[in-house]
């Protein structure tokens, strides 16, 4: 029998016992929607991208040793470059500059509340025989379950970036763009690794701000181009959702002209040219401003979205000649290859219209796996339907074929091969 003494005496010790855990518990600050995004060059900087839900005056702390969620130890802090509120949400930026190539940085938000998990990225390399990965594709707008296997795929192969096509939503309403940022977060690995994406507009984002505020592009109007490693790659993100013709294609000009140096370079955008389903509408304005300029200029790789189903070509040219079909004709020596059309998650259509330089095509969810060096570029088509089966890549080595990874085989086989 206890008497009031000894009741008195436990009901004290557990109330100090729960004071004590809560003041030594962590308290997670009320961030989220969590998003890396690039500006300029990935070996050298970054983008760092979330929802500040409440609390007040947040603050990065990072650096290249992992210190946890002790914030006070990471030697770098920086405040938000950019803020915005938008589809209900307030966005905040920090753009990191002067990082070190081919290094793992570790961050963490500190705000009134409290500390945000600890996140990381790997800076891309910069040594002149460096290897790089991407993963490409777009159109994640309707169904949210292969959107959610393509996201997941993404924290599995962990690629130096992520060239999104556009139409991430279905009308990008506030609802939409919330549910799609929280399928994002299946694209971080279970580390806390994080990816950047490059994001192009769609005929699905209704205007070039929704792009701009919630992946702070380097360009209001969504026409940019970042160079990746030591010039190996220059990477354009071109509209197609405003005029091809007058500045953009001007821009694209000036922009080939000043970095003739860079080894490879390749283009996104949403809407292809020649769409490989009967029901799309041709892209002749693309065709017109864009088809020579890529074949003169060496883009060899093109990858492009919106019809929702799957192509890869052989190298082709522009021409009009009398063995032409649709405008090109194929040129193995110094085509362009063009990859696609979406499948991130949008409903699939029939390819119904394949082209005599059409190397293979299908019908199913996938995106392109390239890795590019000085010496070659390798695209396979990833199907993405068993993403929970697949195992991950080694932090180490992007480049290892995971176990159970579905990737497409057709008829010319699963890898393409592309020369500078």
């Amino acid at each position: 029998m206890f008497n009031s003494f000894t009741i008195k005496k436990y009901f004290m010790r557990g109330f100090l016992f729960i004071f004590l855990v809560g003041i030594s518990a962590p308290s997670f600050s009320k961030t989220g929607k969590y998003r890396l995004t690039l500006r300029d060059n990935p070996a050298t900087s970054i983008v760092i991208g979330w929802e500040q839900i409440s609390g007040e005056n947040p603050v990065v702390y990072y650096g290249d040793v992992d210190y946890g969620v002790s914030w006070e130890d990471y030697k770098l802090n920086v405040k938000p470059d950019r803020t915005v509120h938008y589809a209900e949400m307030e966005n905040n930026f920090v753009r990191l500059t002067d990082l070190t190539p081919n290094t793992a940085y570790y961050f963490v938000i500190k705000d009134s509340e409290g500390v945000s998990k600890r996140f990381w990225f790997k800076t891309a390399p910069m040594e002149p025989d460096s290897r790089l990965s991407f993963i490409a594709g777009g159109d994640s707008r309707n169904n949210p379950v292969p959107r959610r296997n393509a996201n997941l795929l993404v924290s599995k192969l962990k690629p130096h970036a992520v060239l999104f096509g556009g139409d991430m939503t279905v009308s990008g309403t506030t609802e939409q763009w919330q549910a799609w940022l929280e399928d994002w977060q299946l694209t971080i690995s279970d580390n806390g690794r994080m990816y950047p994406v490059i994001a192009a507009r769609g005929n699905h984002e209704p205007n070039n701000e929704m792009v701009y505020h919630l992946f702070d592009t380097p360009s209001e109007k969504i026409y940019y181009a970042i160079t990746i490693g030591d010039n190996l790659v220059r990477a354009y993100v071109l509209n197609t959702e405003i005029s091809i013709a007058g500045d953009q294609t001007a821009w694209l000009n000036k922009d080939l002209a000043q970095n003739k140096n860079a080894r490879w370079k390749i283009a996104q955008y949403h809407k292809p040219m020649r769409p490989h389903v009967s029901t799309k509408r041709e892209g002749d304005m693309q065709y017109m401003h864009w088809a020579k300029l890529f074949y003169d200029e060496q883009i060899k790789l093109v990858v492009e979205c919106d019809a929702h189903t799957v192509k890869t070509t052989w190298p082709v040219k522009p021409s009009t000649g009398r063995k032409s079909d649709e405008g090109f004709v194929r040129d193995n020596r110094r085509g362009t290859v063009y990859v696609g059309e979406g499948c991130w998650g949008a409903p699939l259509r029939a390819n119904d219209d394949t082209k005599s330089w059409t190397r293979d095509s299908g019908v199913f969810n996938q995106f392109k796996w390239i890795f590019m060096d000085s010496k070659k570029a390798e695209v396979r088509t990833i199907k993405t339907d068993n993403a929970e089966e697949v195992a991950s890549v080694p932090n180490e080595n992007p480049f290892d074929i995971p176990d159970k990874l579905d990737i497409w085989n057709p008829e010319n086989g699963a890898v393409v091969e592309i020369r500078p």
